[in-house]
């Protein structure tokens, strides 16, 4: 769920998708073999029946046609087996009888035609009576031969010791070749079987990962400013943590409110005093005592102006779902500084500004920043302030270190110039810093530059000086974070 990364083996690996389909190939795998193993296995032992049990019926049909004289000698009319197997030469079908009365044993004293001129090599093994022994062995034409055997005794001859073995045999080669072509039937069916199942459980994961997706799609939403919640229809398992997030986010807002509205009251409560003091000590006939308390108050006023920003741009910066137009934003602060500025005839200009352009942060903190900057600028201006508004190609927000802000997609650039007096190039990097004014004549605390630092720097933007391209004035420019389009 790496969506806009590039693919790599590792992500790959660690991902539910993999896991899950790995698992079930791996599980599916062994089944299969399992599978195949046994119904093969199953499959030849059946077979192996069947063909014993054929040619046991053989033998039976062959000892009921087996007759013996009185003086114990065997006769068989080959002529009343029914199978013309027989009567073919190397036809498969084979049947010979041995005379083991004698030692050593006279092997093929009586035998099948289609044996033809040799005889079948059976083991030396000892059978009772009734007793039926089966072998494997070699036969004619390189074949393999699967044979049973019992031993017959002459009931009408008197006395024992007269035995005869009676031995039927046929070729395994019909038997192996359908067993090797149930075989290839098999893990055809098992591997078409297999890629069925894989193709099921990849379309389940599928659905089952959609959730997910769908919560991925709600989470970049959220960050991107289009949505101030997670919303959506989640199964079961993922809305409990679809409400939780949400709570957890409620929960944010309501502590930054809260923190807000204490540090809105810590305000209120401190500068009324402050304003009192500053007016007492106007009035006071001591003019020591008078300046003294005005330098405390100015500086108290400092130290209360920069932590209340402070501690609200810290509270405020890298909320998610956050965007503000940017020249919605300007417009609305030209129209106060024409307003403040009235008596001078300013003129604020939109130039070459964007109205795509959307900071990825709070309404607050972009209004603090450029409130700031253009308000410097007013003071400074002879006549004009112009303004320029466009996004950054090609520089994503992580380029910049240092910054919280995680709705960024990309870089916008607002570049605020006056045509006043402008600074030399080796005091603007003093000015940023907090309390330092170049020129006491000119009303202000010192921080209003220093706290546009510090918010563009808890952003992950920059904030630049320089003088701009026809040599006068100065152009204060601010790289901040841009919400997606």
């Amino acid at each position: 769920m790496n969506s806009g990364r590039p693919w790599r083996l590792g992500g790959w690996v660690g991902s539910l998708r993999f896991r899950l389909l790995a698992a079930t190939l791996i599980g599916l795998s062994l089944a299969m073999v399992l599978a195949g193993v046994v119904l093969n296995g199953l499959f030849h032992d059946h077979v192996m029946r069947q063909f014993e049990k054929g040619l046991t019926q053989q033998l039976d049909q062959l000892t009921a046609r087996l007759s013996f004289d009185a003086q114990g000698r065997a006769e068989l009319d080959a002529q009343a087996l029914s199978d013309p197997r027989w009567q073919r030469p190397y036809s498969g079908l084979y049947w010979q009888l041995d005379d083991v009365t004698v030692t050593p044993v006279r092997p093929g004293v009586l035998r099948s035609r289609s044996l033809w001129d040799t005889r079948l090599a059976l083991p030396s093994d000892v059978l009772r009576d009734g007793e039926i022994h089966a072998h494997e062995l070699p036969g004619p034409g390189d074949s393999r031969l699967r044979v049973l055997e019992r031993t017959v005794r002459p009931e009408a001859v008197v006395g024992d010791g007269v035995r005869w073995r009676l031995s039927v045999a046929a070729d395994l080669k019909d038997t192996h070749e359908a067993v090797a072509g149930f075989q290839r039937v098999l893990v055809a069916s098992l591997a078409a079987l297999l890629v069925l199942l894989l193709a099921a459980a990849w379309a389940q994961v599928a659905l089952g990962l959609r959730p997910l997706r769908a919560l991925q799609r709600g989470l970049q939403n959220l960050r991107d400013g289009r949505a101030p919640r997670l919303a959506g229809d989640f199964p079961n398992e993922v809305q409990p943590l679809v409400n939780d997030f949400n709570s957890v986010l409620d929960r944010h807002d309501e502590v930054v409110g809260r923190a807000r509205t204490q540090a809105g009251n810590l305000a209120h409560a401190l500068k009324t005093p402050l304003t009192v003091l500053d007016q007492a000590s106007r009035q006071t006939e001591t003019a020591g005592l008078a300046a003294l308390v005005r330098e405390q108050v100015q500086l108290a006023r400092r130290h209360i102006d920069w932590h209340l920003a402070r501690s609200r741009m810290a509270a405020s910066t890298g909320l998610p779902g956050q965007r503000v137009p940017v020249v919605h934003t300007l417009q609305g602060l030209v129209r106060v500084m024409q307003r403040v500025h009235a008596e001078r005839e300013l003129t604020i200009t939109l130039e070459d500004a964007d109205e795509r352009v959307q900071f990825a942060g709070e309404a607050q903190d972009l209004q603090e920043m450029l409130g700031n900057v253009l308000d410097n600028a007013c003071q400074w201006a002879h006549s004009a302030v112009r303004i320029r508004v466009q996004p950054v190609a090609g520089m994503a927000s992580g380029a910049m270190s240092g910054g919280v802000s995680g709705a960024a997609s990309g870089m916008c650039r607002v570049a605020i110039e006056d045509d006043g007096p402008g600074m030399p190039a080796e005091q603007m990097p003093r000015v940023l810093q907090r309390g330092v004014r170049l020129d006491e004549s000119v009303p202000g605390s010192g921080l209003g530059l220093a706290i546009v630092r510090e918010l563009v720097d808890l952003y992950g933007g920059e904030l630049q000086l320089q003088t701009p391209a026809q040599g006068r004035g100065l152009q204060v420019t601010l790289t901040l974070p841009a919400a997606a389009a």
